[in-house]
């Protein structure tokens, strides 16, 4: 997961009309050489003939890696000097607690930018639902009539009512990895999926605290990787937040309380001791991916960052992953991943709308994505089925990338025996009840003595709150 900042500009001018330029992104200290000559199509050109002199204001949400960034800056650089734009670009943890709210109180004071891109699993649905979003169905139309269909989560994450709020950018595929050369040294199989018991026994299996091997790197303390892990031990038991329509709070039930007694006795036991590292505890987003790369686990969930970061980085740990697609449960019998994607919002309010919207397209395929995809291999993936046929990379580039494929064209939604189904309908209450770490904080509960069905009660009764204050009455 990308690590906390504050929000830092960088603004790129158009002084020419280039399509070309093989400068290096902004940033603290020189940047590598670019891997990729950023071209801007003719045909976007053509439209862009009419905001010459105009300016755009954007908000990137911040990628893990910062030759990324760079490459994001330098797609950016390139289309103001193409467009004789001028296009500001600040820099926002998806991390940070107060950013749907920040965004929005933008918006209602009128300072706001002209677009950004976050995640739409966490952000959309949230800033939909403060009316903070402008209706961008015709530019998702031109894409799709260009690049095919989008990943099919985004369909379940972009649209309301029929009317897309988001453009898909670029596709995150969910993932866990493990040590494939600990599993292969305890003569355990390498399989598509496990089950979630199979993955905590597993661990103890090859941990080693003498040799600094530690089995299980998941921790339920504050961070989105915590949120995501409770959330989908609990949904593949049979819980879940919100019912199917994303209203109605359903979360004190027994699947639930399962699968929060299963998460707390990992933490709680003796039996398991030997595989938790040190300090897990404490851990914050980007400390799974340290403790990885450290090469101290053997276990973890993340997004394809940690992957990305071994490969670029040349660390050995790349050769020794195995990842995966996830964990099943008792309700369901296969994983429930299938991604999310980095989507572009367009703000009501915002000042220059088509440049905006310019933008959102020339990011999103061509050499403007590839720069970026390259940079964070396995983690920055296309979103739309036929840039992922543009270039040569996105076929041969890494052996993940075929899997990583098939996750943008899962076919949705897919349904738990209790009935839920997954990705369910956007819901604003679920997105601030996870913004607001009330998962964690009841796994905390938990570990320091409060019963399972007790802090499942208690956790309850505060999402509960939550939705009513997102307007929905329970």
């Amino acid at each position: 997961m990308a690590e906390k900042t504050d929000w830092s500009r960088r603004s790129f001018l158009g002084m020419s009309a280039l399509g070309v330029l093989g400068l290096a992104g902004c940033g603290g200290g020189p940047a590598p050489a670019p891997q990729v000559d950023v071209q801007v199509p003719k045909a976007l050109l053509d439209q862009a003939a009419s905001l010459r002199g105009g300016s755009a204001g954007m908000l990137s949400q911040k990628l893990y890696s910062e030759a990324a960034n760079k490459a994001l800056d330098k797609s950016l650089q390139v289309l103001a000097q193409a467009t004789g734009t001028t296009i500001r670009n600040d820099l926002v943890s998806g991390d940070a607690g107060d950013m749907v709210a920040k965004m929005n109180a933008e918006v209602q004071a009128g300072t706001n930018r002209d677009l950004a891109f976050v995640s739409d699993r966490r952000f959309v649905g949230q800033l939909h639902n403060l009316g903070a979003l402008t209706d961008v169905t015709d530019v998702v139309e031109e894409m799709r009539a260009l690049y095919g269909e989008p990943a099919t989560a985004s369909t379940k994450f972009c649209v309301f009512d029929g009317r897309w709020y988001a453009i898909p950018y670029h596709f995150i595929a969910s993932g866990m990895y493990l040590r494939k050369d600990w599993y292969a040294e305890k003569g355990l199989p390498l399989k598509p999926h496990y089950t979630w018991e199979e993955l905590r026994d597993n661990a103890l299996a090859v941990s080693d605290p003498a040799k600094r091997r530690f089995g299980w790197g998941l921790t339920v303390n504050r961070s989105g990787d915590a949120n995501g892990f409770i959330q989908n031990v609990i949904n593949t038991y049979g819980g879940a937040i919100a019912d199917n329509t994303g209203t109605k709070v359903v979360f004190n039930s027994p699947e639930t309380v399962a699968a929060v007694a299963f998460i707390g006795d990992i933490y709680t036991n003796p039996k398991y001791t030997p595989m938790l590292p040190p300090g897990i505890g404490s851990w914050t987003d980007s400390s799974n991916n340290e403790n990885w790369l450290a090469g101290i686990l053997g276990l973890t969930l993340n997004q394809f960052s940690v992957y990305a970061d071994s490969k670029t980085k040349k660390n050995p740990v790349y050769a020794n992953t195995h990842p995966f697609n996830g964990a099943t449960g008792p309700a369901i019998d296969r994983p429930l991943a299938y991604g999310e994607s980095n989507s572009f919002v367009v703000f009501k309010g915002a000042k220059n709308p088509d440049l905006a919207k310019l933008v959102a397209k020339f990011m999103v395929s061509g050499s403007a994505l590839l720069g970026v995809a390259k940079e964070a291999p396995c983690l920055v993936n296309p979103s739309w089925d036929k840039v992922w046929d543009s270039d040569p990379y996105y076929t041969g580039g890494d052996p993940a990338f075929p899997a990583l494929r098939e996750q943008t064209r899962a076919q949705l939604p897919m349904t738990t025996r209790t009935g839920y189904a997954f990705p369910q309908a956007p819901s604003p209450g679920e997105q601030a009840a996870l913004a607001a770490y009330l998962l964690t904080d009841m796994m905390q509960s938990v570990i320091q003595g409060t019963r399972p069905a007790d802090a499942v009660a208690a956790t309850h009764a505060r999402i509960v709150q939550v939705f009513e204050q997102q307007g929905y009455r329970q």
